[in-house]
């Protein structure tokens, strides 16, 4: 199983949730026996300090019996249903929704929307619901002589728990939303850095290629002379000759391995490792992609007034190879590719002629996971990984992109725009 399925079992530190615990319950008891000692208030003192105890002994079973470091998806459920019953417990003791710290109920839930699955996630904001429901129609008074000055018209007490019931599925839904929304970017922020660790580690391994024919060159022609002089040697002896002729047959093989290996990861590597310019740049691409794709490619660089030189950056050249690989993936019969430069910005503008970025997830480009509403659409576009990547490489490179369908050429636009002064320091 892959790391990125794995990964969604489990989804905070053990030792993070035990911290937050620990201030919660520090919290009751503090205010607990602030408002008994000092304040001199009249409630089941003894019973809710047991109910905080509950609380301490199941930090200490996390901290002492549960071994694992990460929560999974259904421990986390168990210890924040406790949560979530210890304080109700709590709250049941010292007044009900009457309580002003009864806004503190909906923090499991609301912690958990963020980080746990939509399962667990309605399984809690339901039994927070439940909760809630029993402490407005059952529970002790406040703390005397609070309960004996404590008098409300029956709307606004009943305004209390409608009140948390729209925060609690308000703040839940908000929650749920930003945090999906979180593990989406980091999930494909993490396959970004993997495709580029990939490119470097392809990169790397390219040279070392090369060292490797370079210097295994001599010793196998060293073997080669010497199974051609044994061959001489044992002529005539069946035995020895089929060894001696497997022999030459591996050296053989392993020169042609070699010339493979070398054969195109030297030449990216070679281009990597020049500092070229802009425009070298993207012949260099769009010659990649030519030698793959049946496609036209145009590229109109008449208005290119600045040949400076810019230093290597795998990063613009995976960038720029995703926006024209998007391109050559999604144009019918030819790619348009222009650049354009003058003293003050550099600019490419990269357009087909396909059927352009489907209107729904234009105001969208850059998210990845996009997906169209139009069941059409949906079946011919993919996740948008390719222009998430492209765009962040390059944005961190201190372009600005900005995606939009072509007037000219009927299918999408992308501009890719430098300011010179920021392209030159990169």
């Amino acid at each position: 199983m892959e790391f990125f399925e794995t990964s969604k079992y489990h989804f905070f530190k053990k030792s993070t949730y035990i911290s937050l615990r620990w201030i919660g319950i520090v919290g009751q008891l503090i205010s607990v026996n602030f408002v008994y000692f000092v304040l001199n208030f009249k409630f089941d003192f003894i019973l809710s300090n047991l109910v905080i105890f509950l609380g301490i002994l199941s930090n200490f079973y996390l901290i002492y019996i549960y071994k694992k470091t990460q929560l999974s998806d259904r421990s986390a459920f168990i210890f924040l249903a406790i949560d979530i019953l210890q304080l109700g417990a709590l709250l049941f003791l010292t007044g009900g929704v009457t309580n002003p710290f009864v806004i503190f109920l909906l923090i499991p839930s609301v912690f958990s929307s963020s980080n746990l699955n939509f399962k667990t996630n309605i399984m809690l904001v339901s039994l927070t619901l439940v909760i809630i429901l029993i402490l407005t129609f059952h529970s002790q008074d406040l703390p005397s002589p609070i309960s004996d000055h404590f008098h409300v018209s029956p709307y606004y007490f009943f305004s209390i728990p409608v009140a948390l019931i729209i925060a609690l599925i308000f703040l839940n839904y908000l929650a749920m939303t930003f945090g999906e929304q979180s593990r989406l970017r980091r999930e494909a922020l993490a396959k970004m850095e993997e495709v580029m660790a990939t490119e470097h580690e392809l990169l790397s391994l390219g040279g070392q290629a090369a060292a490797a024919a370079h210097s295994l060159g001599t010793p196998l022609s060293t073997i080669k002379i010497i199974t051609h002089d044994l061959r001489k040697q044992f002529k005539g002896k069946k035995d020895f000759e089929k060894d001696i002729e497997l022999l030459s047959s591996q050296v053989e093989r392993c020169n042609q391995i070699l010339k493979r290996l070398t054969l195109n990861p030297v030449e990216e590597d070679d281009f990597i490792d020049k500092d070229l310019t802009i425009k070298d740049y993207l012949g260099e691409i769009i010659s990649s992609f030519k030698e793959i794709s049946k496609k036209n490619f145009v590229f109109n660089f008449d208005q290119y007034s600045n040949p400076k030189k810019i230093t290597k950056s795998i990063e613009i050249v995976y960038g720029l190879r995703n926006f024209i690989g998007n391109a050559n993936k999604f144009s019918k019969e030819t790619v348009y590719i222009s650049l354009k430069s003058d003293n003050e910005i550099t600019k490419i503008i990269i357009e087909d002629d396909g059927n352009g970025y489907p209107k729904d997830v234009l105001s969208k480009i850059g998210e990845p996971y996009l997906k169209s509403n139009n069941p059409i659409e949906k079946s011919k576009i993919g996740l948008g990984l390719g222009l998430f990547i492209g765009k962040t490489l390059l944005e961190k490179n201190f372009a600005t992109i900005n995606c939009s369908n072509s007037e000219t050429k009927g299918g999408a636009e992308v501009i890719i725009q430098w300011k010179n002064n920021e392209l030159f320091k990169i």
